[in-house]
């Protein structure tokens, strides 16, 4: 089995992204399943041409797209995309939709077919985040920005050309580094413990087949 991960390029001014920090420390082989990770860029068009390129040379069994949520205190399972861009700030191309469609043929949102429920909580006896003490919840916008842009854009070429294929997104809050230069109480979670949570998702994409709770 082989399971695509990815993680943004820093953006927003920032200096890292903990999305691509934490997926560079993830193991090569997670229960079994081979992981290939990529970084792609914060921008509306780009990222979904890198995505794209990616899926069609690797031919993954599953795609787990990873961006940071400044502001989140838990790490959180996307459960639909969009099909609306209306960026607040320019991307790294200094980009910035607003009110447009990202696919103009695309359905007006897609429901992941990543196991999110079993990502977050315990799950048949097996321990995922928030029976690992990791902060997790299911997330139900993923806003308007890239991140929701690349998850549609995923979820499209799934139902357009790879209907065998699972994917979703996942959020993550600022790592503590970036706290630092913040306001006191914005939340940040260490690296290590944002990887750790990354597994514990690809665990659970290896086990379950899909959300029992979505029908698709």
């Amino acid at each position: 089995m082989k399971i695509l991960v990815t993680g943004f390029d820093p953006f927003g001014g920032e200096t890292v992204n903990p999305a691509y920090e934490a997926v560079k420390l993830l193991p090569d082989t997670i229960a079994g399943a081979q992981i290939i990770k990529l970084q792609v860029p914060t921008r509306f068009a780009l990222s979904g041409t890198v995505l794209e390129a990616a899926v069609n040379e690797h031919r993954p069994d599953a795609v787990i797209c990873v961006g940071q949520a400044g502001g989140r205190s838990a790490i959180t399972p996307e459960r639909v995309a969009i099909n609306l861009a209306d960026a607040s700030i320019p991307d790294n191309a200094g980009d910035q939709p607003v009110d447009e469609p990202i696919r103009k043929d695309g359905a007006p949102a897609y429901f992941t077919s990543l196991p999110v429920t079993a990502i977050v909580q315990k799950r048949k006896k097996k321990k995922k985040m928030r029976a690992a003490g990791i902060p997790a919840a299911l997330s139900y916008t993923a806003g308007s920005f890239v991140c929701n842009s690349l998850m549609y854009t995923l979820l499209y070429l799934i139902d357009r050309q790879y209907p065998a294929m699972r994917g979703g997104f996942i959020h993550v809050p600022y790592a503590m580094e970036q706290a630092v230069s913040k306001p006191l109480g914005t939340p940040s979670m260490e690296l290590h413990q944002i990887a750790r949570g990354l597994a514990l998702a690809v665990e659970a994409v290896v086990e379950n087949e899909r959300d029992l709770t979505v029908n698709r």
